[in-house]
């Protein structure tokens, strides 16, 4: 009985450091990270077939476009891994089948990575990093540059030997009515981190009053805006914003762009007051 083939941990290991610290090798608008994507199967290929004309049919299935979320998109690389192995061991599956299970994948996979890392962890350690930066501390940065590597290695490597483990199994749960639960679940957390931190580093304020004869304010607007609801300028704001990037398109660099027009009109109306002495 021929012994079956089995990828090496030190193979493993080298696909997934391939992966993790070049995943957007040749990044392109064409093909996102296919280059990364293809550099990680590499050392697999190279382990699993002994003839280049092997090695180099397989690779030819990994030049399919990809792209997905970098940091829980590395489960898709273990899951290939685990396909390429059962391939060379002659089982079942072939190029379709691979390619198929990719694209299947990534835009799941992307849905809760970006609500699970980019909506609801990095602004957690974002916060709590400018919570530590106060008084132009540099605890802050350190901290999230830190920590941030730190979750960011060892979470991408779990999933990465997790994809692996689990093979062609990771697709119905990740694509399968869990797979949405957990995005909805996950992009329902997510929101409520974003209004948290909103909440406590966002601050829109009015400084427009109303004077007698006397000089002294009869109408503080900011006060009845506190009286009837705290905070209302900024959620305003903010709510502002995500009308604009999420229902109108708009870039966060046209709507920053836009912030600092309505915050230098407001300035030259006496809305706003920026509080600067000169």
């Amino acid at each position: 009985m021929v012994e079956r083939k089995k990828i090496s941990k030190k193979t493993l290991t080298k696909s997934f450091h391939h992966w993790f610290y070049g995943h957007l090798t040749c990044f392109s608008q064409e093909h996102m990270q296919t280059f990364g994507y293809l550099t990680s199967m590499l050392p697999i290929v190279e382990e699993l077939y002994d003839s280049k004309e092997e090695q180099k049919q397989s690779m030819q299935t990994y030049t399919a476009f990809f792209n997905t979320e970098p940091q829980l998109g590395s489960i898709v690389v273990g899951v290939t891994a685990g396909l390429e192995e059962a391939r060379a061991n002659g089982d079942s599956v072939d190029d379709e089948t691979i390619n198929g299970m990719r694209a299947g994948l990534m835009g799941p996979i992307a849905g809760i990575g970006d609500s699970l890392i980019v909506g609801t962890l990095i602004p957690v350690l974002l916060g709590i990093a400018l919570g530590l930066s106060n008084g132009g501390s540099p605890v802050g940065a350190i901290f999230y540059i830190i920590v941030w590597n730190i979750l960011a290695y060892f979470g991408m490597k779990f999933a990465y030997f997790k994809g692996y483990e689990l093979g062609d199994k990771a697709v119905e749960f990740l694509v399968g009515p869990q797979g949405q639960a957990i995005r909805k679940a996950i992009g329902i957390v997510g929101g409520m981190v974003i209004g948290g931190v909103a909440a406590t580093w966002v601050s829109v304020r009015t400084s427009f009053q109303m004077k007698n004869e006397a000089g002294e304010a009869f109408l503080v607007l900011q006060d009845q805006f506190d009286a009837v609801y705290p905070g209302l300028l900024t959620g305003i704001f903010i709510v502002f914003c995500w009308y604009l990037m999420a229902k109108k398109n708009m870039s966060p660099i046209k709507v920053m762009l836009l912030l600092v027009v309505i915050a230098f009109v407001g300035v030259l109306v006496g809305f706003f007051n920026p509080g600067l002495s000169y």
